[in-house]
């Protein structure tokens, strides 16, 4: 067999095989996570909702080795499919070499989450769960290049959390030499979607009664974990 027709054969072989090589490559990344029919949500744009709202992410890479790094985002929703998601890591983080577009993430929005005591609810024989909402969103992250995007990208990633936070620093009155500077030990990315999940587990199949007493006893449970202020004063007040 010559060259002609051992390279005929190898693109003859998917068809044969009934194999559709575009489809492959536009098929949706395999599932992130388990969700049960009942706690799968699909509405975008309430997806998009709680990505905004919940924008620290866990960054999951499996180059060069499984990698997670915890970071601010933003998300831009009409860009790509699903969205795009922008965020940065350190330029010291070894996880930059997934950052080429070509290795796959998932980037992790975790909301609230809590014990749910079965004392709560109107059907008492059942057993304590817990609740939680998370979306993943599936991609390949590829890095931003040039001075003027990513001050542009961390300009946006500001803004967006001084406006919540209801403060009122002024990235804008930073002298440039320093800007250009601090952005030398960053590396920008953004990460269109290609697949997003959304798992709310709260409670949302159970009887009315149930999801009743859960809401009213969630209002006055005693918290499981101390707030960011209360962790940090205990952190400084470390011997």
């Amino acid at each position: 067999m010559n060259r002609r027709q051992l390279l005929t054969g190898v693109l003859a072989a998917p068809m044969a095989l009934g194999l559709d090589l575009e489809a492959q490559e536009g098929a949706a990344p395999d599932p992130s996570l388990y969700i049960p029919k009942a706690h799968l949500v699909e509405d975008r744009a309430f997806l998009h909702d709680f990505m905004d709202e919940y924008a620290f992410v866990d960054l999951v890479t499996t180059s060069p080795t499984l990698r997670i790094t915890h970071i601010p985002t933003f998300l831009e929703r009409a860009s790509g499919r699903f969205g795009t998601v922008f965020g940065h890591i350190s330029a010291q983080n070894p996880q930059r070499a997934a950052l080429d577009g070509t290795h796959p993430a998932v980037i992790v929005f975790r909301g609230p989450h809590g014990y749910i005591s079965p004392a709560w609810y109107g059907k008492k024989d059942v057993v304590p769960t817990w609740n939680f909402a998370v979306v993943h969103v599936s991609g390949r992250p590829r890095m931003i290049d040039g001075p003027d995007a990513t001050r542009a990208l961390l300009a946006r990633l500001i803004r967006k959390f001084e406006t919540k936070s209801g403060t009122s620093y002024d990235f804008d009155s930073l002298p440039a030499d320093y800007v250009a500077g601090m952005m030398k030990g960053i590396v920008p990315f953004s990460m269109e979607i290609d697949a997003i999940e959304g798992k709310f587990k709260l409670g949302q199949e159970r009887q009315a009664a149930d999801r009743d007493g859960v809401v009213q006893h969630l209002q006055t449970a005693k918290p499981h974990e101390r707030t960011l202020r209360e962790l940090t004063e205990a952190f400084y007040a470390r011997k």
